[in-house]
Order: structure tokens, then sequence, then C-alpha cells
């Protein structure tokens, strides 16, 4: 992992290996604490909630804007202090955090907040200028906010989002692949390849194929990515390592954000092209986090010591979650549950803010908006039934609708509407049951966990007759 300035450089040829700073380093926040917190014992099943329920992510995501969102800027600050402004790269991981919170409810505030870290974005880094290298001084910083581009396109159609992400996505191709060693620089010096621009670069090419249709971004991806699992990761234990500096062996410490972003480049490309191969990449990465990067208990390493790796784990977030959500490897989540349970227990509760260190209290002083954002992101991510207003999952959709019995005037803050529903997803183990009528009345329909393409093939038909649900 790089630093966030070129005179890193030569420290990280000696090493081998970086670490994002922001600055000088800060006291620890943890530092002088003796006690574990709150440790997970046998009662985490990850069958049930202990701690919080999905409803508490609302709370958490506006308690963590309360304290860490500049409104004027449309962007967040780097700590709740709120003095200065986050680090480049970070924001754009933020906007990903804006856009499942929109995902999760559909909302028009949480559109809004989406669409304005757009504006913030444009008005602080040059109007997204790619060319000014004082803006944008590392390819990694470039690409993260060309992936976050790209999904914003998706999720809001916005043709502008997209133009200005192939145009970054092009200053990066251009500036940073090696066409003849194979790889991506993450800095200008072409000093070494690292994982978070390889994986990345993987993840933006594939959104921009599934957006335009065009195979040359389809092409670039496999490209890489077969590059990067050659030589950033280890095939057999799932390890992704940091960088590849020359000709030396692959080295650095294995962060979660480099894991994370492999799951997400290997299940895009599972999900293009079927092949099961790249499935088994990204459950293989995700079992080396799991079983490796974890202490006793399953708790996510606390990275981030008054730096930018607090972060870190808020793009693990977007990546494991899509792995369980979509690629339903559902023997992830009682996992990831543990950790949002003890994180959520720890919590600072005066002000629902929550730490980086998820299995020791939060502490009541100013903290860095860097390590209160991964809980978060994973309590955005949490899975739930989605309806939508066409067959095939098609037109507008619900947010996601996690477990319980929804009257129609529950549903409705959902975005569901009466008599309007044409298809469902359903997680992996659940059971949805849908009444013509309000409060449970009137004819039954009852899906199974996993997709149900056509409420009008269901017998008798349920297609735009829905109005009250329980999902179990």
């Amino acid at each position: 992992m790089k630093k966030t300035t070129i005179l890193a450089v030569t420290a990280c040829l000696s090493v081998f290996s970086c670490s994002k700073k922001e600055g000088a380093t800060a006291p620890s926040a943890d530092s002088g604490k003796t006690s574990l917190g709150s440790i997970p014992g046998p009662e985490f099943s990850g069958s049930s909630f202990n701690s919080w329920d999905p409803a508490d992510a609302t709370t958490a995501y506006n308690a963590f804007n309360t304290a860490c969102y500049n409104p004027t800027t449309k962007l967040y600050y780097s700590t709740t202090l709120k003095d200065n402004i986050a680090a480049i790269w970070t924001n754009a991981i933020f906007w990903d955090m804006a856009m499942d919170a929109y995902t999760r409810t559909r909302t028009s505030a949480a559109l809004t907040r989406v669409n304005d870290m757009y504006t913030g974005g444009y008005n602080q880094y040059d109007h997204y200028n790619w060319n000014n290298t004082t803006v944008w001084f590392i390819y990694d910083d470039m690409m993260w906010w060309v992936m976050s581009l790209a999904r914003a396109n998706q999720i809001t159609g916005n043709a502008t989002y997209l133009t200005t992400a192939q145009a970054g996505f092009d200053r990066v191709w251009n500036g940073s692949y090696d066409a003849t060693g194979g790889g991506m620089f993450w800095d200008f010096n072409h000093s070494g390849k690292n994982s978070c621009i390889n994986f990345p670069t993987v993840i933006a090419a594939m959104r921009l194929y599934t957006i335009t249709g065009n195979s040359a971004y389809l092409t670039k991806a496999q490209n890489i990515y077969t590059w990067a699992k050659a030589n950033l990761t280890n095939t057999t234990t799932g390890q992704v390592y940091d960088n590849k500096i020359g000709s030396n062996p692959p080295g650095g410490q294995a962060y979660t954000y480099n894991a994370g972003t492999a799951i997400g480049a290997a299940y895009a490309l599972y999900k293009q092209s079927g092949n099961s191969a790249y499935l088994s990449d990204a459950t293989r990465y995700a079992d080396y986090v799991k079983n490796n990067l974890c202490n006793a208990q399953g708790i996510l390493p606390a990275e981030g010591d008054f730096n930018e790796q607090g972060v870190m784990k808020a793009i693990f977030a977007d990546y494991i979650m899509q792995l369980i959500n979509e690629g339903k490897q559902t023997q992830y989540l009682s996992w990831i549950q543990t950790n949002v349970d003890t994180g959520w227990a720890n919590r600072d509760a005066s002000r629902n803010l929550t730490y980086r260190n998820y299995a020791v209290p939060c502490p009541t002083g100013y903290i860095q908006t860097y390590e209160a954002c991964s809980l978060v992101a994973f309590m955005q991510l949490y899975p739930g039934v989605t309806f939508y207003q066409n067959t095939l999952y098609g037109g507008t959709v619900t947010g996601t609708i996690p477990k319980g019995n929804y009257t129609l005037s529950q549903l409705t803050p959902y975005g569901f509407v009466n008599d309007w529903a044409s298809s469902a997803k359903v997680p992996q183990g659940w059971t949805v049951t849908m009444y013509k009528d309000d409060n449970f009345t009137g004819q039954a329909w009852t899906l199974p966990s996993g997709d149900t393409p056509h409420f009008p093939n269901l017998t008798p038909t349920a297609n735009d007759l829905v109005t009250s649900v329980k999902i179990q």
C-alpha cells in the first residue's frame, strides 16, 4: 500500500511496502487501553441479531454524517474535529457509502447526497481534470474515483458521471499500464505495481463494460486480473499481497482493502462470464481474511492508527457483502454479523459513532472519519428483500427490506407502492409471503429464497397486486 505523497517512494522501495498516511502521526486513540471490550461469545451464531438490527443502519449513517460530513464542501472532514478535508481517495469511498445508503433506502434525501458528493468532488478536485498532476498525484487515487463515478452512473443514469469516469479511466490506463511487463503502476514514477491500482482497475473496467458494452473494457479487465492474480496473490492460500516492485517477489502486509478489491474484481468477471474459477478465486480471498487476518473471535483487524488505513474495512465491506448478497456465498454472513454486533455494542452510545477496532469501546473524544466509517458501511449492506416495478428486475426498485412483517404503510418508506410490484429478489435462506390486501389478508403467495423474475407467472398471478408482506 502506498503513501499519499511522491516523497514516500524512496522509503517504499527500501521496505517493499508502504502505508497511506496523512502526515504526522498522532497518539493512538486506544493507547493505554487494556480492556478487550465486548468480545463475542458462543451466542454469536449469526442466526439472530444481538446488539443491533437493520434499522440501526440509518441511525449509524446519520450519526456518521453529523460528526463527519461538511455540508458546505459536500465532502467529508478528516476527523470529528471538523478541521480538514479527508484525503482525496477516501472521499471516493465515502461516496460509495452514500450510494450504499441510497441503495438501501431509496429515499430522495439519500439520492441528493449522492449527487451532492459528485458536486463536492467537482469543486474540490479541479472539475475532475485528470491532467492536473497536483490534484491527482498518484494513479490509484484517480481509479478509486473512476470506480465510484461509474457506479454513480449505474445508480442514477447521469451521463456526465459516465463521461467523467471514461475520461479518468483512459488517463490512468495510458499512464499506468505496463504494455511490456503487464500490470498497472500505482505512481507516476512507475516505482511499483500495487494491488490498490490493479484490482480497482479491473472493477472499474468491468463497470464500464457493463454500462457501455465496449469489449475493450472487458479485455483490459481480463488482462489485468490475470496479471494481478499471478503476481499479487498466493493462488494456494488466497493471500493478496500489497505490492510487487521490479523483479522482487510480491510483498507488503496483507490488508483487508486489497482482499476486498480482489474479491470484487474476481466476482465481476464471474458475473459476466459464469466461469466458476473466478468465483473460487473470490471465495479464496475471502477465506484468507476470515482465517488469517482476524482474531480468535473472528473480529476483523483494527487497521488504522491515526492514518487513512481506517477506511480499508469500508472497502472490504462493499465487496464481501456483494459476494454474500449477489454471489449467494452466505457462509460468510454470520462472521460479518458477529463483527457488526461487536462493533455496534462498543459504539460511543452518546454519539452513535463506531470505531475501527470493533473489539474495544469507541473513544469518547475526537476520532478520525476514516476509523469511524467501516462499521457504518457494513450496516448499509446487510441483506434484505428488494421488489421491482417491472418483471426481470426492471423499473423502479425498492430499498432493501429486512426481515419483519410489513403493512402497506410500513412498506412505503422503502419505496414500495401498492399494487405495483412485478418481480423480487430474496436472500438465500429467506422466505417472503406476499398478500393481496393490507394487514396480511387476501390471496397469499410464498416466494422461496432466490429470485422471482415474473410475478405474472405465479399461480394465481401476483402481478401488480401485492399490498402487504411478511419476510422471514
